[in-house]
């Protein structure tokens, strides 16, 4: 009896997910290290814009990440100026972080990056929008039926 042949990495989703994320990653390198800022704290920005003022325990869950994964970006932002910490009034272990004037001055400016991406997918912006729609879909489908 022969072994199965593998599944070749270009049929798998995940490889191709995979791959996309680090291409997205080498797209946007050159336009974050302008800003001065690295993917990881991007994303951090950018949840942060989404809600004005969020909790580090915030933070990470909209990334889905640990807190103590999410605090280390957090104080280099604070020392660059784009944001600002302060701890809870009415629980102390509560971080509470918002976005400085440089660091909304910042995330106007990283439109940039999803004007790139669009732009260099070909896709139309009705297309690039759906696309992203089913990626959303398929991650929450996955997020609720682990």
């Amino acid at each position: 009896m022969s072994d199965p042949q593998p599944v070749p990495l270009d049929d798998q989703l995940c490889f191709s997910l995979y791959a996309a994320s680090i291409a997205i990653n080498r797209l946007y390198k050159p336009m974050l290290d302008e800003m001065g800022i690295t993917y990881p704290q991007y994303l951090v920005l950018s949840a942060i814009a989404e809600q004005r003022e969020m909790t580090i325990g915030a933070i990470a869950e909209r990334l889905s990440l640990e807190s103590s994964t999410v605090t280390p970006p957090v104080k280099r932002l604070e020392q660059a100026g784009l944001v600002e910490r302060q701890r809870g009034k009415t629980d102390e272990r509560q971080v509470h972080v918002r976005l400085t004037d440089a660091g909304r001055t910042l995330i106007q400016e990283s439109r940039c990056l999803g004007d790139t991406l669009m732009e260099r997918s070909g896709m139309t912006s009705a297309q690039f929008q759906s696309f992203n729609r089913q990626v959303q879909a398929f991650l929450d489908t996955l997020v609720r039926n682990p």
